[in-house]
């Protein structure tokens, strides 16, 4: 077995197993390796222990949670793999800079801070930049948007396990549908990155985005916020900017690597493509 394989396996099997034993033995046993030269292959590979990774898919996943349902805490907890409730609340705090109550109650509002910009009032710096033609490589996501990650985190090990990070450029993300119209069940995505090296690796599917100008809002804070940026960009922005959306879907480029960035401090770019 590659290992790449290997590392998507365990990568697949925190993501579906949350409240499940994700020890060190556990994820050795599903790589199909020893314990020790899993360990250390795991880390030379992502940049994180298997602990780190364990933990930050466990808190994305639960923060993704708070903002979107309406469960009690303690089970939200329980189902990412907490069921004590004060190790819960101390590992939340420690990582988005909050308690878990805090960040449920924040995450359904908008930065505090006003920008102006040409005579329009928003909550998020936002400019119009044009972008050349653009090539990606990744994987296709189809369900939640908020459950992306584990396409990211398959996505970027393969590119990782083959060396290919030198040919790539910006990560990206981009989404097809509207989550307003579209069942959750059928939102289609693609996680992947900006690839610069002509033909496309085996095992990758690729997007091709156009060249154009594009609305960029800039959001800092947890992806499990970020839709605050899209309902300034499309509620306050846009009707008063006089520009026109092009039949082309959004996207978004990620500047920082969540893995060594604080939730808050994670820097997102929405870029929505112009006529």
């Amino acid at each position: 077995m590659r290992y790449e394989d290997r590392l998507v396996r365990v990568l697949n099997h925190i993501h579906d197993n949350p409240n499940g034993d994700l020890s060190l033995d556990t994820l050795a046993d599903v790589a199909a390796m020893s314990r020790f030269h899993w360990h250390r292959v795991f880390h030379a590979m992502t940049g994180e222990t298997c602990a780190q990774a364990v933990r930050r898919m466990r808190l994305h996943r639960a923060a993704g949670r708070l903002v979107r349902e309406e469960l009690p805490v303690d089970q939200i907890a329980r189902d990412c793999g907490y069921p004590n409730p004060r190790s819960f609340a101390q590992a939340f705090r420690a990582s988005y800079g909050m308690s878990p109550v805090e960040f449920r109650r924040s995450g359904h509002f908008c930065a505090p801070a006003l920008l102006q910009q040409k005579g329009i009032i928003t909550m998020y710096p936002i400019e119009i930049r044009t972008f050349p033609a653009r090539t990606l490589i990744g994987l296709r996501h189809k369900g939640a948007y908020m459950e992306i990650g584990s396409t990211f985190e398959k996505s970027g090990a393969m590119i990782a396990a083959r060396g290919l990070w030198p040919k790539c450029g910006q990560v990206y993300g981009v989404y097809f549908d509207d989550p307003a119209a579209v069942p959750e069940a059928d939102l289609r995505s693609f996680a992947g990155a900006e690839w610069t090296a002509g033909e496309i690796p085996e095992g990758f599917e690729s997007v091709e985005l156009p060249a154009g100008q594009a609305a960029v809002l800039t959001f800092k804070g947890p992806y499990a916020t970020i839709k605050s940026g899209y309902d300034a960009l499309y509620g306050e922005w846009l009707p008063r900017s006089g520009e026109t959306p092009a039949d082309s879907p959004c996207f978004e480029i990620y500047l920082n690597d969540p893995r060594e960035t604080a939730p808050e401090n994670l820097l997102t770019e929405l870029c929505l493509p112009l006529a």
